[in-house]
This record gives C-alpha cells, sequence and structure tokens, in this order.
C-alpha cells in the first residue's frame, strides 16, 4: 500500500508553534541575554546565522521544555534545529498509532532505533520525553559517540532509557548492530544528503547567503557538522538505497523503517526500490517548517 499525506507547518501536537518566548527561555539560560536583541520590528530575536546562538538557543529549549540539567556538543558537530526533530518523532509516533487503534503508544515498552543518533543525542532526547520511548542510537563516530554517552551520564532522566551501539563499518547501516532477538517499533534516520564535501561546502554557501545575504568562500553553518554528519559517498540517493537494501534482511525485526528526504525528485527511485524490495505497505509524509520543506519515507514489510 502506498500513500502520501501532506501536513502543513509544525505538526499539531509540536509545542514549538509561533515565535520562542525568549523571555522564557533566558530565564532557563541566563546566558542568552547576551545574544539576545530587538530587531527592526521590535521584537526580541537572535541571530540565527550565529552558530554560538543557534547552540545556546538549543541548550535552553531542551532545559526548558524537555527536562534535561545538562547538554553540550563538541566544537563543529551537528545542532540540529529542535522544532523540526521534534516534528518527525510526532510524524512516527501518528505512524505508530495506525497499528494501535489511532492511539499513540507511550511507555518503556516501545523500542525506537536512531540510526546515526550523533554527538547531540537529539531523537532520544525528545522521544524520551514526549513519549517515554526506550532508545538505541548507533554511530560510526566515536568521538560523537562518547558525547552522547556523556548526555546520558549528565542526565539522570535519560539513564536506562538509551543504549549506544557503535557501527564500526562506515559501509553498513543496520548489519552488525541490529542484534538477534531485536525488535524495533520503528526506526529513525537524519541521513548525511550531500555526495561530497564540496557539494556540502556550496549548500552552506547557499545557506548562509539566504540567512545574511553574504557570500563566502569558506563557510561555517549556523548548525555545524562534521563530515559524517553532512555527506557520504553517494549522497542521499546512495544512503537510502543502501538502507532499503539491508531492511529486507531485517524486515521482521522493525516495524517501520523511516528516514527523512531532502529531495523531492528522489522520491520516485526510492518508490521504486521499495516495490522491487517486496514492502507491505510505504508512505511519504510531508513536513514544514517556515519556509523549509521536507518529507517522512516510510515502509513495512509487516504492517
Amino acid at each position: 500500500m502506498k500513500s502520501k499525506e501532506k501536513g502543513v507547518g509544525l505538526h499539531p501536537r509540536n509545542i514549538h508553534q509561533g515565535r520562542y518566548d525568549l523571555a522564557a527561555l533566558e530565564a532557563t539560560l541566563p546566558e542568552l541575554r547576551e545574544i539576545i536583541f530587538d530587531n527592526d520590528y521590535g521584537q526580541q530575536s537572535l541571530d540565527f546565522a550565529n552558530p554560538i546562538a543557534v547552540k545556546l538557543l538549543n541548550k535552553a529549549l531542551l532545559l526548558h521544555y524537555y527536562g534535561l540539567s545538562y547538554w553540550d556538543i563538541p566544537d563543529g558537530y551537528l545542532c540540529p534545529p529542535i522544532p523540526g526533530r521534534a516534528d518527525y518523532l510526532h510524524h512516527v509516533a501518528d505512524l505508530l498509532a495506525r497499528d494501535q487503534g489511532r492511539k499513540i503508544p507511550f511507555g518503556e515498552g516501545v523500542h525506537i532505533l536512531d540510526l546515526g543518533v550523533g554527538a547531540n543525542l537529539i531523537y532520544p532526547i525528545l522521544g524520551t520525553s514526549l513519549f517515554e520511548w526506550n532508545f538505541v542510537g548507533t554511530e560510526i563516530d566515536l568521538k560523537a559517540l562518547s558525547n552522547a554517552a556523556a548526555l546520558i551520564a549528565a542526565n539522570p532522566r535519560l539513564e536506562g532509557k538509551i543504549s549506544l551501539r557503535y557501527q564500526a563499518n562506515a559501509q553498513l547501516i543496520f548489519d552488525s548492530v541490529i542484534e538477534e532477538g531485536d525488535f524495533f517499533e520503528a526506526c529513525l534516520c537524519n541521513p548525511p544528503f550531500h555526495e561530497s564535501a564540496e557539494v556540502a561546502r556550496d549548500g552552506s554557501k547557499r545557506k548562509i547567503k539566504n540567512l545574511k545575504g553574504l557570500t563566502t568562500a569558506n563557510p561555517v553553518l549556523n548548525f555545524g557538522g562534521q563530515a559524517t554528519e553532512l555527506w557520504t559517498a553517494g549522497g542521499e540517493i546512495g544512503f537510502i538505497g543502501r538502507m532499503i537494501q539491508e531492511s529486507v534482511s531485517i524486515q521482521e525485526q522493525v516495524g517501520w523503517f523511516t528516514v527523512l528526504v531532502s529531495k523531492a525528485t528522489h522520491l520516485s527511485y526510492f518508490q521504486g526500490l521499495l516495490d522491487k524490495a517486496g514492502v507491505k505497505s510505504q508512505r511519504i509524509i510531508e513536513m514544514g517548517q517556515g519556509n523549509k520543506r521536507s518529507r517522512i519515507l516510510a515502509w513495512s514489510f509487516l504492517r
């Protein structure tokens, strides 16, 4: 079964609708005071092109809304926008609800696999807070994995709810980290979208120009990102293609496979691969935040 589901803006359950409540966030994290300014409309704002400002905003959001007592990432690592990441989880929750009489499953009995958990640990942090799910996070970068482990240790509410697994072979996605006896209600993945460092750099230049109207030869992304977080051989086509191929061998161990897709033009190719793989269901879930549009590709051999 194929379906395409369109959403307008953030998910209705997403608490990050509208403008950030910077006064409340500043009260939680006084460091924000140094980077808040009044814009041309007399409203409090941040410089969203400044990576320091973005990192402090993320920290404030996680402490204020998601029950953390500590959060930090190493310099240069991906600092993802919280509203969009929360949206992904809300849509996955809706997907799981379809199998539960439209009732979202809550609690530690729900196990979610996060492919590429990153130094930021963002999906497990949000998912344990929003739905009390348990997570397994995989990662190929040992420094990122070490920081994720430090975040778990520093936040008592995360202990016992998140486990981490090292993927030693960067060419594999599920193989060697899925264990015998594992079953996950869903897997999540925010893959590296670019096919090379050069293409990633060009994308960064466009983003900075859109944010500040500036051009630069050596851009510094406001949300950061290591090479393994931004690009991979074959880009999005190659990575998601491998993900679909590998999913066949573990089709009974994951209820719903899901992945973010950057380019809508790639969807028909992926749908063709899923047809050949013999999936029972596949869905495209459209998402939006401001002017940004993305989509979730989901498939199941069981549902």
